[in-house]
């Protein structure tokens, strides 16, 4: 099993979401990781736009791995966002994201914070894979897509 499944639960996978920008997101995500790493929403929010100030994490093509390094937190967490209509990442191909995959990590990680960011990255990379993920409608649709086939 791909290590991105195994941290990213049913109940972090989102179809469908309508959001109109960056900030509204994000605000949305830090709420939803509030509920399930009992942190602060603000905490969160403050790490994933103090990351993407850095630099958009939108990597093109419609796709974006927002990510950070969060105080407290003890293990790595994912979510999945589809996004109904795409939003602006400022990325330089200037194609709205609708496919956004959130990582979050301890503040002290290691060698699998990059892993994890690879693994994602490779995923986005692969055109048909990102069509799939487009036209997926469930949660179980979205684990199975992001399973590796070898």
């Amino acid at each position: 099993m791909s290590e991105l499944v195994e941290i990213l639960p049913t109940d972090q996978i989102y179809i469908d979401v309508d959001v109109k920008n960056i900030h509204e997101l994000f605000s949305l995500a830090s709420s939803h990781f509030a509920q399930t790493t009992k942190l602060s929403k603000d905490l969160i929010l403050q790490c994933l736009e103090a990351r993407e100030k850095l630099g958009s994490t939108g990597l093109g093509v419609g796709v974006a791995i927002p990510h950070g390094r969060v105080k407290g937190l003890k293990e790595a967490h994912a979510s999945f966002y589809r996004i109904s209509q795409g939003i602006d990442f400022k990325t330089s191909d200037q194609i709205a994201v609708d496919i956004v995959i959130f990582l979050l990590v301890p503040e002290a990680a290691t060698q699998k914070h990059l892993d994890l960011l690879s693994e994602i990255a490779q995923i986005l990379a692969d055109k048909s894979k990102r069509t799939r993920l487009r036209e997926i409608t469930s949660a179980d649709q979205l684990l199975s897509e992001m399973t590796f086939q070898d």
